[in-house]
């Protein structure tokens, strides 16, 4: 901890209620979860009702909004990696949750292979996806040099091992392979204004908290370059609406979409977004 300095004093607000650090890493610009949970109990963490990603429910304003939202986004998703198409069109998706984005990838002709930790989770990916989505495990036994294009949709900011990870993605792409990340922008204005209880930092189960700068940093150690940054406008509103929950105890969609539009507007200056995609090749 000597080198790095206390940014931030946070809370789980879905599951255990723990208090937590966040510590600012100046060399690569990003925050870092402290402490972070031992392997074997970070798995106790996710175990919520309220965790979407993980179910196709539908209960409540917040899962509707976020499943409307992920039908919109999982269309410009697909459009994006077809700009990407090449004769064999290998896809890896990591962390694909419930498997909507390698269902659209199929019928857009990608060859899919998924990995998702969440048994329950995989298991309704599979019946959407012929039986191509796997445990993390098999992550390490993937053919190197096999995928054309590697997703990671809001996925590394969950990974314990940063280092360990992205040597791997370099080792399983292509030559001229891209890979595709999205994360949450810890500089963003909806950031800034809601400060600790910022849905986005889902603390412990973000580990990571990256900037624009912490991306190219990270990769550029793998010579993977950072080609182009793209803003996902729909994750402020998504973020303020559950941020503003953990604030006042109610959704207010009125007051989040207030923010979260103020979000969008002042980043069309600074570049700040809620949230990032960000495009990288291998060199």
């Amino acid at each position: 901890m000597s080198n790095k300095s206390i940014y931030l004093k946070v809370k789980d607000y879905s599951v255990s209620a723990e208090n937590f650090q966040l510590l600012y890493n100046s060399e690569f610009d990003m925050l870092e979860t402290f402490p972070q949970p031992k392997s074997e109990k970070l798995s106790e963490y996710y175990k919520s009702d309220d965790y979407i990603s993980h179910t196709d429910t539908k209960r409540n304003l917040l899962e509707f909004v976020y499943h409307l939202v992920r039908q919109i986004a999982l269309k410009k998703k697909i459009k994006l990696i077809n700009s990407f198409k090449s004769e064999a069109n290998n896809l890896l998706d990591i962390g694909c949750g419930t498997g909507d984005f390698l269902e659209f990838a199929l019928r857009s002709n990608w060859n899919v292979v998924g990995v998702e930790p969440d048994n329950k989770a995989r298991k309704i990916a599979n019946l959407k996806t012929n039986n191509s989505v796997y445990g993390i495990e098999q992550l390490v036994k993937l053919k190197p040099n096999s995928f054309d294009v590697i997703t990671l949709w809001h996925v590394l900011e969950h990974l314990p091992d940063l280092e360990m990870h992205t040597s791997l993605f370099k080792s399983l792409l292509k030559p001229k392979g891209t890979l595709v990340i999205a994360v949450p922008n810890f500089k963003s204005y909806d950031a800034s204004h809601y400060k600790s209880f910022w849905a986005a930092y889902d603390v412990p189960r973000h580990l990571w908290h990256f900037s624009r700068t912490s991306i190219s940093k990270l990769f550029k150690r793998e010579n993977i370059k950072l080609i182009r940054t793209r803003p996902m406008l729909f994750d402020s509103y998504y973020v303020s609406l559950l941020s503003e929950k953990y604030k006042s105890g109610w959704m207010n969609p009125f007051k989040a979409f207030y923010i979260a539009t103020k979000s969008n507007l002042k980043a069309k200056q600074s570049k700040e977004y809620s949230s990032h995609i960000y495009i990288l090749k291998k060199q």
